[in-house]
């Protein structure tokens, strides 16, 4: 086993990053050793060991050996340049890289493996401080009533007796799957659910009896959300309808939301769904994406007076900082609202 294996490993089970971080972490390490670890030295240095008169040291080794050599503040430098020259990566990207690398030397530094963390010297690209983006709540309302149809009760009576069925009906597949696209957004904007966390909800996350979803979060750590009862009544339907139309397999670990074939959803179906649904709304414009809703939710939040530590829980933060960013779009709020409703303001500042 590699070094690197070794500490993704390490990531996944004893720090239990989330899948889609350790996935980030192993292609930013590929990258790395294909543009800086001499391999193919290593891999002559490998039969030099196996074929030589002391037959010390292993194939994996001498690859090591070349990857911690590879680790030094010039190389990390001139990596960093490579990146934003050659590939023209955007600076967040690029501190994205800088810091899965730093992050993998602080563990080679414990391990005694390094002397030094050589990513602690460089200089990152600065970037550019943008408030989140979010989409206007009569925006979304107009979304909500234009879709009713699909998340009501009379909707389900067209599944009525068609168990099994969903496959070789394209009318009742599009209907289900337009009572999936809408819950997918209910969902996002309900609760302000990050993309894996709802593709992780199991339908042992509700709790029918307090009306609470669990949350398993990044780090590992479990939450919970209430549901609005409008929310939760959609659920409730929307799982009726599974069970009518799908066969899935029963347990603990059997999702909430479902594919038309009975499968967990994935990130990209979630993308897919939410760019198609807003896509075509007036007074949507930007980009398209399931965060985008989670900050919707924490922006129309604060501008109705929520408390800023309730949100902070509410969205799985672990700082009050990562919630406060909030703030901003809010102030920006209470000054159209100043301009256009103070006495004085409306006059221009005259008596």
């Amino acid at each position: 086993m590699t070094l690197i294996d070794e500490y993704l490993d390490y990531v996944r089970f004893a720090r239990r990053y989330s899948p889609r971080t350790v996935q980030i972490y192993e292609a930013v390490l590929a990258d790395f050793i294909g543009r800086c670890v001499d391999l193919e030295g290593a891999a002559a240095e490998t039969v030099g060991r196996i074929e030589g008169p002391s037959g010390a040291g292993s194939g994996p080794d001498a690859q090591d050996e070349a990857l911690l050599r590879a680790l030094n503040t010039t190389q990390l430098r001139n990596y960093e340049v490579w990146l934003m020259d050659e590939r023209k990566m955007q600076p967040k990207t690029v501190v994205q890289h800088l810091s899965a690398l730093s992050a993998f030397c602080k563990y080679l530094l414990a391990r005694k493996l390094l002397k030094s963390n050589p990513a602690a010297a460089l200089k990152r690209p600065k970037l550019s401080k943008r408030l989140p983006q979010f989409y206007r709540d009569e925006a979304l309302e107009t979304y909500f009533k234009e879709t009713a149809w699909w998340a009501s009760k009379e909707a389900l009576e067209m599944y009525a007796g068609e168990k099994g069925d969903l496959a070789r009906n394209e009318r009742l597949k599009e209907a289900y799957q337009r009572r999936l696209s809408r819950l997918i957004l209910s969902l996002l904007y309900g609760t302000g659910l990050r993309r894996a966390e709802l593709i992780a909800l199991d339908r042992s996350s509700l709790d029918t009896s307090r009306r609470v979803l669990s949350v398993r979060g990044k780090g590992d750590k479990m939450r919970t959300i209430p549901i609005i009862i409008s929310l939760f009544e959609e659920i409730l339907l929307y799982l009726k309808a599974v069970d009518m139309l799908i066969e899935c397999e029963e347990g603990p670990t059997r999702p909430l939301l479902v594919t038309v074939k009975g499968g967990r959803l994935y990130p990209s179906y979630v993308e897919r769904v939410v760019k198609s649904e807003l896509g075509a709304v007036s007074g949507i414009s930007g980009r398209l994406s399931p965060h985008v809703l989670r900050h919707s939710l924490a922006t129309q939040l604060l501008n109705e007076g929520g408390d800023l530590n309730s949100i902070k829980e509410m969205l799985g933060h672990s700082s009050l900082a990562a919630t406060q960013v909030y703030t901003h779009n809010s102030i920006a709020q209470l000054s159209k609202v100043y301009q256009t409703a103070h006495p004085r303001a409306k006059k221009g500042g005259s008596s």
